[in-house]
């Protein structure tokens, strides 16, 4: 069963925008919306009374007592305040150039250790390649210490022992 005309309330929405109507602060078509709400609703006007009837009771409470210098304290707050915000600024400043040149000692940090890296590589001789090449003779070592001298060599090649020719 659905409420009659005149038990309609205000949405949240509305009645949040209740006192920006009273002061003729809301755009036109909200405030017509609302109007229009008003006058088909006995509870919406219920409500707008009991806010006016606050407001009113506002006026009667009794006002607070400002010492002179308040005005002279909040502005000097204010600007303290302010103050304190922009002093960041050139630790900023300072911050961010000390992380410049530190990136920069690390650039030239990396560059460096490049370099010495790829001369090294390049410049001293690999002690295992040598080897690689030298492998066969590694590998035969022990015979040719029992073999003495190449003059030995020398002999058996001459003897035609082996089958190979004389030079």
């Amino acid at each position: 069963m659905g409420k009659s005309p005149e038990q309609l309330r205000l949405t949240p929405d509305e009645r949040a925008e209740l006192v920006a109507y009273m002061d003729g602060e809301l755009p036109e078509a909200q405030a017509r919306t609302i109007s229009t709400k008003l006058t088909h609703s006995a509870t919406a006007r219920r409500d707008l009374e009991m806010l006016q009837k606050t407001w009113d009771l506002l006026d009667h409470l009794p006002k607070p007592k400002v010492n002179e210098q308040f005005a002279e304290k909040t502005v000097t707050n204010i600007h303290q305040l302010e103050l304190r915000a922009s002093a960041w600024v050139p630790l900023a400043g300072m911050w961010g150039r000390w992380a410049a040149v530190g990136l920069l000692y690390l650039a030239v940090a990396a560059a460096s250790l490049g370099a010495g890296y790829t001369a090294v590589r390049w410049v001293l001789p690999d002690r295992t390649e040598r080897l690689v090449q030298e492998l066969s003779l590694a590998e035969h070592l022990d015979e040719y210490l029992e073999v003495g001298s190449y003059d030995f060599l020398d002999e058996l090649v001459k003897s035609q022992a082996l089958g190979l020719s004389t030079p």
